[in-house]
């Protein structure tokens, strides 16, 4: 309790906070996790961006894994989490989100796109791997699902949705975006994030290197517990923890 205490405080106080998102806050949405107990990639080998430029098998498998999703991805809506960060930005103490997870949900509730960097893509979008033109993507499943062939642009490049894949490196603008973030905020948050994968996991922590306070709330272990310059770990559901603590922070209304 006496962490949930001082994640309430430095809410209060703070003026301009970093939120880093993963998968853990959009399971309650339906959106399944990745690298958890129960992790897809527990499940699934995951299909490599070279592969899936150099071999038609396995842009197949690529889609098919997409198609397997992409009914709960549709139908998934913003939750408590989500939504609590939206009431933070209108608080006018949202300084960045920056987010692991592909799903849209923070758009979706609210969170201007100009405080928001999706490290990983969205699959709100298709990108041609050639002339980089992004179409919707219904099309692009609807001819999957027709053909069981990989899509293609009227160009001849290949089409996948605009997440980065395994052995695809982020857009350096993003990343850019995001390290300033890191740099300019006083309180970054981690939530539903095992903070595993680099360089995404640099950033926060780049946040309390740099002297912000720095709390955790995830359900399970992540790679920053034993960190000095952390300032609070909280273990438990991000859905509830969270909501309460933006709400005993900011008050009613």
């Amino acid at each position: 309790m006496a962490a949930e205490g001082a994640l309430c405080e430095a809410i209060s106080t703070a003026g301009k906070i970093l939120f880093f998102t993963g998968a853990g806050i959009s399971t309650p949405s339906g959106i399944p996790d990745f690298r958890g107990p129960q992790g897809v990639w527990r499940k699934r080998d995951p299909v490599f961006y070279q592969d899936f430029m150099s071999s038609e098998d396995s842009r197949v498998d690529y889609w098919e894994y997409k198609l397997e999703g992409w009914a709960a991805f549709q139908e998934a809506r913003p939750n408590a989490v989500h939504d609590a960060i939206v009431r933070i930005e209108k608080a006018g103490k949202l300084g960045l989100v920056v987010t692991q997870n592909v799903d849209g949900l923070h758009l979706l509730a609210g969170t201007s796109s100009s405080l928001l960097v999706e490290l990983h893509g969205t699959n709100g979008k298709v990108e041609c791997q050639e002339c980089r033109q992004e179409t919707d993507p219904e099309e692009s499943f609807e001819y999957f699902r027709r053909k069981g062939a990989a899509p293609r642009c009227p160009c001849g490049g290949y089409l996948k949705p605009a997440t980065i894949s395994f052995g695809q490196g982020l857009k350096p603008e993003d990343l850019e975006r995001a390290f300033q973030g890191a740099s300019s905020c006083d309180l970054v948050l981690s939530l539903g994030s095992t903070l595993s994968v680099e360089p995404a996991a640099s950033i926060p922590l780049s946040a309390a290197k740099g002297g912000s306070p720095y709390f955790i709330v995830n359900q399970g272990e992540t790679a920053h517990d034993r960190i000095d310059c952390l300032s609070g770990r909280i273990d438990g559901l991000v859905e509830e923890i969270l909501p309460a603590a933006v709400e005993k922070a900011l008050g009613q209304g």
